[in-house]
This record gives C-alpha cells, structure tokens and sequence, in this order.
C-alpha cells in the first residue's frame, strides 16, 4: 500500500483503542496501541511514528498535553485528536495547537479512513521532496541568497572527493536535504542513502542500531540484526543530530572510520564496512568538547568538510518562492481546486521568523490548506503560536549596540520599510497610517534612505 503510515493509537479505553487499531490495519496501517497516555512520549522517542490517533480526555495527560509533547520532539509528526461533542472547542483549539484534524467518537469510520489517507498523500509528498531534491527541485538546490548559494557550490565540490562532511544548521533547515543532495551528486549515487537520527535512540539502543547485535547480546535480542553501517553498504550514511551521541558510542564509531571495520554486539567477529559518512548537528560542537560531551579526535574525523545551512530568517530572498512550492504541492496533494489567500496571511508569512525554518513553512502552509473555507486561505487559521514571534525582530536590535537615536532610526525605517511594502509604495496611504504628513514622510525617506520601489505584482496564485 503506497499510503501506509506506522500509526500509534492513544486511548484509556482499552475495547475502543482496540476496535481503532482492526479498523486501520484492515486499511493496510501498521498500528501501535497505547491505553496509558504517559507511556506515549516514550514511545514516540524510542520509535518512528507518521501519526498519533489520541484521545482528547484521559486521565493523567490528555491529548493536548501529548501533543505538545509529541510536537517538541517530532515537530513533523502528523496527529488526529478523537472527542466526544461535548469537547469540540477544546478539539479546535488543538488543532490551533498544531493538530491536523479531529474526529467525534463514534462518527462513521470512513471519515476517520479519508483523513489518515489525507495525511498518506501529504507524507507521500514530503517523501517525494526528499527522495527527489536534486538541481532539478529549484526550491531547495537554488538560492537568491548570496551566502546560501556559496553553501551550495561548496557542497557540489565536496560531492566528489568522498570525503567526510560535517552539516551544521538549527532544526528544520534542511540539512538532510543537503545531505541527500551531496549523494546524489557522489560516485555513491546508485547505492543506498541511509539516514539515522541519533537524537531518537536512547542510548544503549543507538549502538544497537548502528553496529548491529547477536542473538542473545541482550536481553531482548531474539535474534541477529545488521546495524545501519552494514545497511549502508557502498552508500551514505548520514548521521543526523550526532551531536546527541553517548561517548562510548562515538569510540566505537571513531574506531570504525579509522579502520573501515566493526563488530556486532556480542560479537568478536569484525567485519569490514564501505560507506562515507555525512553528519549533521544543530549543537555547537566546540562547546561540546570543551564540556567534554564529545570527542575532539572524532570531531576532526568527520568534519573534512563543514557546511552551514543558513536559518530561514537570513534567507527572506527566498520565503516567497518555498510559500508558492509548498501551497501547489500541498494544494495537488489535498485535491482542492482554486484557492484564494488572504494578502494579510501573505504579508505575514513574508515577515514572520520561522524559529522552525522551512519545516515550519511547509506545516503551515499544509495547515492553511488543510483548514481553508471554499478555497479561501483565512488569517485565523494561522497557528495560535505564531503571534508568539512577533517580537522577536526587536530582540535582534536588542543584541547590537544602538545609541537611543540610532535604535529609533532603525526601528523607524524598518517600519517605513513594511507599510511602503504592504501599501504597495502607496506614500500617501502610508503617511495616513503614520498619522504624518506625506512630506514628513518623505523627510523620513530620505534621511533613513528607504527608496520606493515599483509596486511588485501580486504572486500568480492571489490574482
């Protein structure tokens, strides 16, 4: 089945979570059942989900608390809340929250099948994005920005030499997809790309899960299991958030890049491995090893090459052009006809921060289809949390050194700047909305050097 997710279903009532799960795997999903809502974090760490199915009432955490907790930890994570009528408003307020949808107890399970197979083709996209960020996919391999397109020219080198590349960037900028993209630019291209995030596993799993183990290592070991550096093959094995790796993994994986071989646990047997490594990590590794958290020689080891994906914020050439990608993927994907945004969303968008980068801007702009009236995209379909940011451009003033005329020169002009933009260089409108004269305005122009600009044309899919 080309839409199957890896389903884990939450509810205190054992007989209804029992009931769900038949339902969904009858569909064709691999489910994981939960009857104690506490015990769900832990899975959804330990293991890989597509969606959480959750009860919104439960004793000790309810659905709410859970997807917060499930969102911290996997923000791409996709989660459906089940209500009774009674309890719809909380239901849209996590849905505010970050949930895709919610479902009433006991309505006709079809509706419940047609929003997982919603959720399916979105998954099956993103999925595709992946699988396919090539030269070719001009939203992510090309730039307007000068110093993300210097980043990527560097990472079409090093494609070639098959040399160990270290990737550094906050969550959600897409270091996996640079990653990808150096495979397959490599000499490693027909074979496997094999991606690990270390940050999932706990500890004494994550040595498992590379290295491999023998029946009977453990407790649990029923059997033998290749790790993913045998997986890997003549491929890439890219090691996401390898920042968060226990030190006596990272020995054992310095010594495997050093001498090309390995041991499964509980094994003496060593066998020879050929991969080329690619990591990433969104901690600063220097102030790792000062701490003494991770290893100095394993650092120099894996970081021939070290790139930096920029954040989405040092990037606003380029939100425009990832906003137009994200809604005609999402928009073909939802099979929705024409759809009108609201200009206030798209002012918004163009100006927020995004703390989660592009991750974030694809959720959103999912969210927005997801719950647009008609065709039409409203404001108040934005998640509530994204209000949130709005000071967060004053707190980058905050961390420079401004004299009190220069912070208000500043902070003036910046303000010209978007009014000019929204009224499309309208200076009259702009000067009513300033409550000064259009003259006063363009004394303010010319001292803080804000030019006017002809009017940009609206993006295709608002006309």
């Amino acid at each position: 089945m080309d839409n199957a997710l890896r389903i884990l279903v939450v509810d205190d009532e054992a007989s209804y979570c029992e009931v769900l799960a038949m339902i969904l795997q009858d569909a064709g999903h691999r489910v994981r059942q939960c009857t104690k809502s506490t015990e769900a974090p832990d899975l959804i760490r330990a293991e890989t989900f597509d969606l959480v199915i959750s009860d919104l009432i439960m004793p000790d955490m309810d659905g709410v608390a859970l997807l917060r907790e499930a969102k911290s930890h996997s923000p791409g994570l996709f989660f459906i809340i089940m209500t009774a009528f009674g309890t719809i408003e909380n239901a849209v307020e996590a849905m505010r929250l970050g949930a895709f949808t919610y479902i009433i107890k006991g309505s006709d399970p079809r509706q419940l099948l047609e929003e997982v197979g919603r959720i399916g083709r979105l998954k099956r996209t993103r999925d595709g994005d992946a699988e396919a960020e090539t030269p070719q996919e001009p939203y992510l391999m090309s730039t307007k920005n000068p110093g993300y397109r210097q980043i990527l020219q560097m990472a079409k080198k090093s494609a070639a030499s098959g040399t160990s590349v270290l990737i550094f960037g906050e969550s959600g900028v897409g270091k996996e997809v640079l990653a990808r993209y150096i495979h397959r630019e490599s000499k490693r291209r027909a074979h496997t790309f094999l991606p690990v995030n270390c940050h999932t596993f706990a500890d004494n799993l994550l040595e498992s899960e590379l290295f491999g183990h023998e029946k009977g290592a453990f407790t649990g070991a029923t059997g033998s299991r290749i790790g993913r550096f045998e997986a890997a093959g003549k491929g890439t094995l890219f090691l996401d958030e390898i920042g968060d790796m226990p030190p006596a993994t990272q020995a054992k994986l310095l010594r495997t890049l050093e001498t090309k071989t390995l041991s499964r646990i509980g094994s003496n047997d060593e066998l020879t491995v050929d991969f080329r490594l690619i990591s990433a990590t969104n901690k600063n590794i220097e102030e790792e090893i000062q701490k003494g958290s991770f290893r100095e020689d394993l650092f120099y080891r894996i970081s021939t090459i070290m790139l930096h994906v920029p954040p989405l914020r040092e990037r606003p050439e380029d939100i425009s052009a990832l906003i137009g990608h994200f809604l005609k993927k999402a928009q073909a994907t939802l099979e929705l006809g024409e759809v009108t945004m609201d200009p206030a969303i798209m002012e918004f968008l163009l100006e927020y921060r995004y703390p989660g980068n592009i991750r974030e801007l694809r959720n959103i702009i999912e969210r927005l289809l997801v719950l647009s009236d008609n065709g039409l995209i409203r404001a108040d379909a934005l998640p509530v949390y994204m209000g949130k940011d709005a000071p967060g451009a004053l707190d980058e003033l905050f961390e420079k050194r401004y004299s009190l005329r220069e912070l208000r020169a500043e902070v003036e002009s910046r303000y010209i700047k978007k009014l000019l933009r929204k009224n499309r260089e309208n200076t009259a409108e702009t000067a009513r909305e300033l409550g000064i004269s259009v003259r006063h305005l363009l004394n303010k122009m010319s001292d803080y050097h804000v030019r006017e600009e002809a009017p940009q044309e609206a993006p295709e899919r608002e006309r």
